[in-house]
Protein backbone atom coordinates (compact mmCIF):
# COMPACT_ATOMS: atom_id res chain seq x y z
CA UNK A 1 0.00 0.00 0.00
CA UNK A 2 2.96 2.71 -0.48
CA UNK A 3 2.53 4.23 -3.79
CA UNK A 4 5.53 6.02 -5.47
CA UNK A 5 6.32 8.90 -4.07
CA UNK A 6 6.28 10.57 -7.50
CA UNK A 7 2.61 10.29 -8.78
CA UNK A 8 0.34 8.92 -5.09
CA UNK A 9 -3.36 10.00 -6.34
CA UNK A 10 -6.35 9.23 -4.51
CA UNK A 11 -9.46 8.18 -6.78
CA UNK A 12 -13.17 8.18 -5.55
CA UNK A 13 -15.81 6.90 -7.74
CA UNK A 14 -18.75 8.29 -6.30
CA UNK A 15 -22.12 6.63 -7.17
CA UNK A 16 -25.96 7.39 -5.44
CA UNK A 17 -25.62 4.98 -2.89
CA UNK A 18 -21.52 3.94 -2.16
CA UNK A 19 -18.36 5.57 -2.18
CA UNK A 20 -15.62 3.70 -3.41
CA UNK A 21 -11.84 5.32 -2.43
CA UNK A 22 -8.66 3.87 -3.44
CA UNK A 23 -4.87 4.70 -4.67
CA UNK A 24 -3.14 4.75 -7.93
CA UNK A 25 0.53 4.49 -8.24
CA UNK A 26 0.60 5.73 -12.25
CA UNK A 27 4.33 4.52 -12.22
CA UNK A 28 2.91 0.44 -12.32
CA UNK A 29 1.43 -1.81 -15.08
CA UNK A 30 -1.62 -2.38 -12.66
CA UNK A 31 -1.76 1.58 -11.41
CA UNK A 32 -5.01 0.51 -8.79
CA UNK A 33 -3.76 -0.71 -5.72
CA UNK A 34 -6.07 -3.16 -4.65
CA UNK A 35 -5.36 -3.66 -1.18
CA UNK A 36 -5.92 0.52 -0.85
CA UNK A 37 -9.71 -0.37 -1.80
CA UNK A 38 -12.34 1.21 0.92
CA UNK A 39 -16.15 1.25 0.69
CA UNK A 40 -18.55 3.88 2.83
CA UNK A 41 -22.19 4.33 2.80
CA UNK A 42 -22.66 8.01 1.03
CA UNK A 43 -26.12 7.76 3.66
CA UNK A 44 -23.71 7.77 6.12
CA UNK A 45 -21.35 10.41 5.61
CA UNK A 46 -21.90 14.68 4.84
CA UNK A 47 -19.49 15.50 2.11
CA UNK A 48 -16.76 13.58 0.23
CA UNK A 49 -13.98 16.14 1.85
CA UNK A 50 -15.46 14.31 5.33
CA UNK A 51 -15.11 10.89 3.55
CA UNK A 52 -11.54 11.22 2.00
CA UNK A 53 -10.36 12.57 5.12
CA UNK A 54 -11.90 9.15 7.16
CA UNK A 55 -10.22 6.95 4.19
CA UNK A 56 -6.84 9.03 4.80
CA UNK A 57 -6.97 8.40 8.56
CA UNK A 58 -8.06 5.38 8.25
CA UNK A 59 -5.16 3.57 5.57
CA UNK A 60 -2.40 6.34 6.39
CA UNK A 61 -1.79 7.39 2.86
CA UNK A 62 -0.31 10.24 1.81
CA UNK A 63 -1.79 11.62 -1.38
CA UNK A 64 -0.92 14.94 -3.85
CA UNK A 65 -3.76 15.05 -5.89
CA UNK A 66 -7.18 13.21 -6.41
CA UNK A 67 -9.16 12.01 -9.68
CA UNK A 68 -13.10 11.86 -8.76
CA UNK A 69 -15.34 10.07 -10.62
CA UNK A 70 -19.54 11.35 -10.20
CA UNK A 71 -22.43 9.67 -11.45
CA UNK A 72 -23.58 13.37 -12.45
CA UNK A 73 -22.71 15.94 -14.94
CA UNK A 74 -19.58 17.78 -14.66
CA UNK A 75 -20.23 21.20 -14.75
CA UNK A 76 -17.13 23.24 -16.15
CA UNK A 77 -14.57 21.03 -14.95
CA UNK A 78 -15.28 22.59 -11.91
CA UNK A 79 -19.27 21.13 -9.70
CA UNK A 80 -21.16 18.44 -10.18
CA UNK A 81 -24.46 17.41 -8.32
CA UNK A 82 -24.02 13.84 -7.35
CA UNK A 83 -27.25 12.09 -9.52
CA UNK A 84 -29.33 9.99 -6.37
CA UNK A 85 -26.98 11.52 -3.63
CA UNK A 86 -27.39 14.62 -2.02
CA UNK A 87 -23.49 15.59 -2.28
CA UNK A 88 -22.87 18.37 -4.39
CA UNK A 89 -18.87 18.73 -5.08
CA UNK A 90 -16.40 21.84 -6.13
CA UNK A 91 -13.04 20.34 -7.47
CA UNK A 92 -11.30 23.48 -5.85
CA UNK A 93 -12.57 23.73 -2.63
CA UNK A 94 -12.07 19.43 -2.09
CA UNK A 95 -8.50 20.28 -3.38
CA UNK A 96 -8.18 22.68 -1.05
CA UNK A 97 -10.21 21.02 2.08
CA UNK A 98 -7.33 17.82 1.69
CA UNK A 99 -4.23 20.51 0.89
CA UNK A 100 -3.84 18.37 -2.73
CA UNK A 101 -2.44 20.16 -5.97
CA UNK A 102 -6.00 20.04 -7.97
CA UNK A 103 -9.02 17.43 -8.10
CA UNK A 104 -10.28 16.49 -11.41
CA UNK A 105 -13.91 15.94 -11.65
CA UNK A 106 -15.07 12.98 -14.59
CA UNK A 107 -18.17 11.30 -14.92
CA UNK A 108 -18.52 8.42 -13.59
CA UNK A 109 -18.80 6.21 -16.90
CA UNK A 110 -15.88 8.63 -18.12
CA UNK A 111 -13.89 6.68 -15.88
CA UNK A 112 -15.95 3.26 -16.51
CA UNK A 113 -15.28 4.02 -20.37
CA UNK A 114 -11.35 4.59 -19.99
CA UNK A 115 -11.31 1.25 -17.49
CA UNK A 116 -11.51 -0.63 -20.66
CA UNK A 117 -7.78 0.12 -21.52
CA UNK A 118 -6.60 -1.36 -18.61
CA UNK A 119 -8.77 -5.04 -18.21
CA UNK A 120 -6.92 -8.01 -18.00
CA UNK A 121 -8.22 -11.48 -19.20
CA UNK A 122 -10.32 -12.95 -16.10
CA UNK A 123 -11.95 -9.18 -15.78
CA UNK A 124 -14.28 -9.83 -18.90
CA UNK A 125 -16.91 -12.42 -19.72
CA UNK A 126 -17.73 -12.80 -23.50
CA UNK A 127 -21.42 -12.20 -24.15
CA UNK A 128 -22.38 -14.17 -27.41
CA UNK A 129 -19.99 -15.32 -29.83
CA UNK A 130 -18.71 -12.12 -31.68
CA UNK A 131 -14.95 -12.29 -31.03
CA UNK A 132 -13.59 -9.77 -28.14
CA UNK A 133 -11.20 -6.76 -29.61
CA UNK A 134 -8.37 -5.22 -28.63
CA UNK A 135 -8.32 -1.91 -27.60
CA UNK A 136 -6.06 0.16 -29.57
CA UNK A 137 -5.05 -2.58 -32.32
CA UNK A 138 -6.46 -0.62 -34.80
CA UNK A 139 -6.17 3.30 -35.38
CA UNK A 140 -9.51 3.63 -35.11
CA UNK A 141 -12.04 2.62 -33.18
CA UNK A 142 -14.94 3.03 -30.96
CA UNK A 143 -16.61 1.50 -27.92
CA UNK A 144 -19.52 2.18 -26.24
CA UNK A 145 -20.15 1.27 -22.54
CA UNK A 146 -23.05 0.56 -20.89
CA UNK A 147 -24.29 -0.28 -17.11
CA UNK A 148 -27.05 -0.66 -14.57
CA UNK A 149 -26.26 0.10 -10.94
CA UNK A 150 -28.56 3.15 -8.97
CA UNK A 151 -29.26 4.25 -12.10
CA UNK A 152 -28.36 3.45 -15.93
CA UNK A 153 -24.78 4.84 -17.18
CA UNK A 154 -23.27 5.18 -20.59
CA UNK A 155 -20.24 6.27 -22.24
CA UNK A 156 -17.89 5.95 -25.11
CA UNK A 157 -14.24 5.29 -25.83
CA UNK A 158 -12.67 6.52 -28.86
CA UNK A 159 -9.23 5.57 -29.76
CA UNK A 160 -7.80 7.55 -32.54
CA UNK A 161 -3.95 7.24 -33.65
CA UNK A 162 -2.86 5.92 -30.57
CA UNK A 163 -4.18 8.03 -28.17
CA UNK A 164 -7.71 7.57 -25.82
CA UNK A 165 -10.35 9.81 -25.23
CA UNK A 166 -13.94 9.68 -23.99
CA UNK A 167 -17.22 10.36 -24.15
CA UNK A 168 -19.44 11.63 -20.99
CA UNK A 169 -23.01 11.39 -21.73
CA UNK A 170 -26.50 10.96 -19.73
CA UNK A 171 -27.49 8.63 -22.35
CA UNK A 172 -29.30 6.78 -19.55
CA UNK A 173 -31.72 9.04 -19.46
CA UNK A 174 -32.57 8.84 -22.92
CA UNK A 175 -36.45 8.20 -23.64
CA UNK A 176 -37.21 4.24 -23.73
CA UNK A 177 -38.54 2.88 -27.04
CA UNK A 178 -40.93 0.25 -27.04
CA UNK A 179 -40.68 -2.30 -29.56
CA UNK A 180 -42.79 -5.47 -28.86
CA UNK A 181 -46.20 -5.50 -27.18
CA UNK A 182 -44.98 -6.40 -23.86
CA UNK A 183 -42.87 -3.19 -24.47
CA UNK A 184 -45.57 -1.14 -25.07
CA UNK A 185 -47.70 -2.43 -22.36
CA UNK A 186 -44.65 -2.12 -19.80
CA UNK A 187 -44.51 1.58 -21.45
CA UNK A 188 -48.11 2.29 -20.99
CA UNK A 189 -48.37 1.22 -17.40
CA UNK A 190 -44.88 3.34 -16.64
CA UNK A 191 -46.20 6.15 -18.45
CA UNK A 192 -49.39 6.74 -16.15
CA UNK A 193 -46.99 6.54 -12.94
CA UNK A 194 -43.76 8.38 -14.22
CA UNK A 195 -45.16 10.37 -17.26
CA UNK A 196 -41.93 10.72 -19.03
CA UNK A 197 -40.44 6.90 -19.31
CA UNK A 198 -36.16 7.23 -19.40
CA UNK A 199 -34.17 3.99 -20.15
CA UNK A 200 -32.80 4.47 -16.56
CA UNK A 201 -36.76 3.50 -15.18
CA UNK A 202 -36.37 0.39 -16.61
CA UNK A 203 -32.90 -0.78 -16.87
CA UNK A 204 -31.37 -0.18 -13.34
CA UNK A 205 -31.78 -1.14 -9.68
CA UNK A 206 -35.38 0.25 -9.47
CA UNK A 207 -35.91 -0.54 -12.89
CA UNK A 208 -36.24 -4.49 -12.12
CA UNK A 209 -38.75 -3.19 -9.47
CA UNK A 210 -40.68 -1.31 -12.03
CA UNK A 211 -40.77 -4.39 -14.43
CA UNK A 212 -41.62 -6.60 -11.89
CA UNK A 213 -44.88 -4.17 -10.58
CA UNK A 214 -45.62 -3.66 -14.48
CA UNK A 215 -45.24 -7.34 -15.78
CA UNK A 216 -48.22 -7.96 -12.24
CA UNK A 217 -50.39 -5.23 -13.56
CA UNK A 218 -50.35 -6.72 -17.27
CA UNK A 219 -51.32 -10.34 -15.45
CA UNK A 220 -53.46 -9.36 -12.82
CA UNK A 221 -51.63 -10.07 -10.38
CA UNK A 222 -51.22 -8.22 -6.78
CA UNK A 223 -47.32 -7.30 -6.70
CA UNK A 224 -45.20 -8.04 -3.46
CA UNK A 225 -43.22 -5.64 -1.82
CA UNK A 226 -39.99 -6.34 -3.07
CA UNK A 227 -36.38 -4.77 -3.33
CA UNK A 228 -34.04 -5.76 -6.79
CA UNK A 229 -32.30 -8.06 -4.54
CA UNK A 230 -35.36 -10.04 -3.84
CA UNK A 231 -36.63 -10.32 -7.66
CA UNK A 232 -32.85 -11.75 -8.72
CA UNK A 233 -32.67 -14.24 -5.57
CA UNK A 234 -36.46 -15.68 -6.43
CA UNK A 235 -35.58 -15.88 -10.01
CA UNK A 236 -32.22 -17.58 -9.33
CA UNK A 237 -33.95 -20.36 -6.92
CA UNK A 238 -37.00 -20.60 -9.45
CA UNK A 239 -38.94 -19.67 -7.22
CA UNK A 240 -41.60 -17.39 -8.55
CA UNK A 241 -42.35 -17.30 -12.37
CA UNK A 242 -43.09 -13.64 -12.23
CA UNK A 243 -39.71 -12.84 -11.01
CA UNK A 244 -37.97 -14.50 -13.75
CA UNK A 245 -40.04 -12.93 -16.10
CA UNK A 246 -38.75 -9.77 -14.47
CA UNK A 247 -35.33 -10.79 -15.39
CA UNK A 248 -36.04 -12.43 -18.51
CA UNK A 249 -37.34 -8.83 -19.98
CA UNK A 250 -34.90 -7.05 -18.35
CA UNK A 251 -32.32 -8.66 -20.63
CA UNK A 252 -34.23 -8.24 -23.28
CA UNK A 253 -34.61 -4.36 -22.95
CA UNK A 254 -30.96 -4.22 -21.70
CA UNK A 255 -30.38 -6.34 -25.01
CA UNK A 256 -32.07 -3.57 -27.11
CA UNK A 257 -30.89 -0.53 -24.92
CA UNK A 258 -26.97 -1.36 -25.71
CA UNK A 259 -27.77 -2.05 -29.43
CA UNK A 260 -29.31 1.28 -29.62
CA UNK A 261 -26.41 2.60 -28.43
CA UNK A 262 -24.22 1.24 -31.11
CA UNK A 263 -26.37 2.59 -33.46
CA UNK A 264 -26.01 6.28 -31.95
CA UNK A 265 -22.33 6.60 -31.63
CA UNK A 266 -21.24 4.11 -34.31
CA UNK A 267 -19.59 1.86 -31.86
CA UNK A 268 -19.07 -1.08 -34.36
CA UNK A 269 -15.96 -2.25 -31.85
CA UNK A 270 -18.05 -3.40 -29.12
CA UNK A 271 -20.07 -2.85 -25.76
CA UNK A 272 -18.76 -3.48 -22.26
CA UNK A 273 -21.71 -3.97 -19.97
CA UNK A 274 -20.59 -2.87 -16.46
CA UNK A 275 -22.15 -1.43 -13.30
CA UNK A 276 -23.56 -3.79 -9.85
CA UNK A 277 -26.01 -5.51 -11.38
CA UNK A 278 -23.85 -7.22 -14.27
CA UNK A 279 -22.60 -10.20 -12.15
CA UNK A 280 -25.83 -11.07 -10.86
CA UNK A 281 -27.59 -10.90 -13.70
CA UNK A 282 -25.40 -12.57 -15.79
CA UNK A 283 -26.79 -15.85 -16.60
CA UNK A 284 -29.62 -14.38 -18.13
CA UNK A 285 -27.65 -12.26 -20.32
CA UNK A 286 -25.60 -15.50 -21.15
CA UNK A 287 -29.22 -17.48 -22.25
CA UNK A 288 -29.92 -15.60 -25.37
CA UNK A 289 -32.54 -12.93 -24.99
CA UNK A 290 -29.83 -10.22 -24.67
CA UNK A 291 -27.99 -10.62 -27.71
CA UNK A 292 -31.53 -11.58 -29.69
CA UNK A 293 -32.43 -8.10 -29.07
CA UNK A 294 -29.36 -6.12 -29.29
CA UNK A 295 -29.02 -7.86 -33.33
CA UNK A 296 -32.54 -7.58 -33.76
CA UNK A 297 -32.04 -3.55 -36.11
CA UNK A 298 -33.40 -4.46 -38.84
CA UNK A 299 -31.30 -3.68 -41.64
CA UNK A 300 -28.19 -3.37 -39.82
CA UNK A 301 -28.99 -7.03 -38.07
CA UNK A 302 -26.03 -8.22 -40.43
CA UNK A 303 -23.46 -5.91 -39.28
CA UNK A 304 -24.92 -5.83 -35.55
CA UNK A 305 -24.52 -9.73 -35.42
CA UNK A 306 -20.69 -8.82 -35.36
CA UNK A 307 -20.35 -6.32 -32.66
CA UNK A 308 -18.86 -8.06 -29.38
CA UNK A 309 -20.33 -7.93 -26.28
CA UNK A 310 -18.88 -8.86 -22.93
CA UNK A 311 -20.00 -8.27 -19.49
CA UNK A 312 -17.07 -6.40 -17.08
CA UNK A 313 -16.47 -8.78 -13.90
CA UNK A 314 -13.96 -6.50 -12.38
CA UNK A 315 -15.51 -5.15 -8.81
CA UNK A 316 -14.10 -1.80 -9.38
CA UNK A 317 -14.42 -0.63 -12.95
CA UNK A 318 -14.97 3.03 -11.66
CA UNK A 319 -11.80 3.19 -9.42
CA UNK A 320 -9.92 1.38 -12.19
CA UNK A 321 -11.01 4.04 -15.06
CA UNK A 322 -9.89 6.57 -12.40
CA UNK A 323 -6.28 4.96 -12.08
CA UNK A 324 -6.69 5.56 -15.95
CA UNK A 325 -6.73 8.96 -16.28
CA UNK A 326 -4.44 9.61 -13.46
CA UNK A 327 -1.61 7.49 -15.86
CA UNK A 328 -2.25 10.04 -18.71
CA UNK A 329 -1.80 12.97 -16.10
CA UNK A 330 1.11 11.80 -14.80
CA UNK A 331 2.37 11.72 -18.89
CA UNK A 332 1.73 7.85 -18.82
CA UNK A 333 0.81 5.87 -22.28
CA UNK A 334 -2.78 2.96 -21.63
CA UNK A 335 -2.34 1.79 -25.70
CA UNK A 336 0.40 -1.24 -26.70
CA UNK A 337 1.73 -0.47 -29.16
CA UNK A 338 0.16 -1.06 -32.66
CA UNK A 339 2.13 -3.39 -34.98
CA UNK A 340 2.27 -1.68 -38.57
Amino acid sequence: MSPSSSTPTLLVDLGGTNVRLGVADTSRDRPLLTDSIRRYRVAEHDSLVATAQHYLADTGLKVSRAVVAAAGRIVDGETVKVTNNPWAISAQQTASALNLEYVHLVNDFAAQSMAVTLLQGDDLVDVGTAPRPVVGAEAEQTFAIVGPGTGLGVGGLLVRGGHCSVLQTEGGHAGFAAHTPEDIAILDYLNHKYGRVSNERLICGQGLVNLYDAICHMVGAQPDTLKPEDITARAKADSCPLCTRTVETFAGIFGSVAGDLVLTLGAWNGVYLTGGLIPILLPWLERGRFRERFEAKGRFRDIMEKVPTQAIMNPEPGLLGAAALAVLESGGTLLPRRQE
